[in-house]
């Protein structure tokens, strides 16, 4: 019988203690640090990989997954605003937070790929990167329309210079220029380091994960129904995507992974600052208390078996 990748014991164990009210924290600076390490990473792997290919043949793919990136939250606005009947503000921060992608799934996913000895494309990266900003623009304009007063700066300068995109767009201009030669005498901490830093920063998920449970007890049953369904929309979109695209398994399996996580960094920050109204417990109960625990114990394993049975369906035709 397979046994379990550390890092999801290592989220497992969070989500107990944080369940339990056992006093186990870790402080804000250890969590940012954490959180800096990984985007680093994730940004500099990527960066090299584009090092060594042309870019020409990177972009359609970008454009491509861009798309992808602003359709998700049309799709689940109307089920949130329709169905869920969130004011409109509500609505249109979930429906962006599932539009966009979550950097730690992505981080699990790819290591649980590495685990398993399946490889894929090396550009992977730039994806996440792309699909931090349609949907914040998307959500923005669900909740406020074409609005004479939308501050449409500020919006701009929460996207672009908050400190993920930076972190994770620096870390691939830096992997671009420098090189595999270059990356090497800070390989330790940002590659051979990875994954004790991707277990410990699950640790801390787990924490607030569990924290977050308790909006949805208040708030009822639909955003947890929404939670576990949408990812699975999503990962049959970006499964099916990435399988037009041409990608491997592996790379299928990780684009479908994005397309299913929700995003709990980027797009938080850029509704506080221009879609106050916006309740951030039922955006972050929803993707943070349901959609993150149920992709790293579950969603993972499960989109890679629907890459392979979409590679296969593909390769029949």
């Amino acid at each position: 019988m397979p046994s379990l990748d550390p890092v999801i014991l290592f989220f497992i164990l969070g989500v107990v203690a944080g369940l339990s009210r056992s006093d186990l924290r870790l402080p804000a600076p250890i969590h940012d640090f954490l959180s800096m390490v990984l985007l680093l990473a994730i940004g500099l792997k990527g960066g090299v990989a584009l090092s060594q290919q042309p870019l020409g043949e990177v972009v359609p793919q970008v454009i491509a997954v861009g798309l992808m990136g602003g359709l998700m939250p049309l799709l689940a606005f109307p089920v949130l605003y329709r169905l869920g009947h969130l004011p409109r503000a509500d609505a249109a921060s979930v429906a962006a937070h599932y539009g966009s992608v979550s950097v730690g799934t992505y981080a699990v996913a790819a290591a649980f790929l590495a685990h398993h000895d399946v490889t894929f494309e090396d550009h992977m990266p730039v994806f996440v990167a792309v699909l931090e900003i349609p949907a914040i623009v998307v959500g923005i304009l669900l909740a406020r329309g074409l609005e004479k007063g939308t501050r449409w700066g500020r919006m701009a300068q929460e996207v672009f210079l908050g400190r993920g995109l930076v972190l994770l767009i620096g870390g691939l201009l830096i992997g671009l220029g420098a090189g595999p030669e270059g990356v090497a005498p800070i390989k330790p901490l940002f590659f051979d380091l990875f994954k004790g830093v991707l277990a410990l920063f699950l640790l801390d998920m787990g924490l607030i994960a569990a924290g977050h449970l308790g909006d949805l007890r208040r708030h009822g049953v639909f955003l947890l129904g929404f939670g576990l369904v949408m990812p699975l929309v999503g990962a049959t979109i970006g499964a099916t995507l990435g399988s037009a695209l041409g990608l491997s398994v592996g790379g299928v399996a990780l684009l479908s992974t994005m397309a299913a996580s929700a995003s709990y960094i980027a797009v938080p920050a850029a509704f506080r600052m221009i879609v106050p109204e916006a309740n951030p417990a039922l955006s972050l109960g929803a993707s943070l208390g349901v959609t993150f625990p149920f992709n790293i114990l579950l969603g993972v394993p499960l989109y890679y078996q629907l890459a392979l049975q979409v590679h296969a369906f593909m390769e029949a035709l």
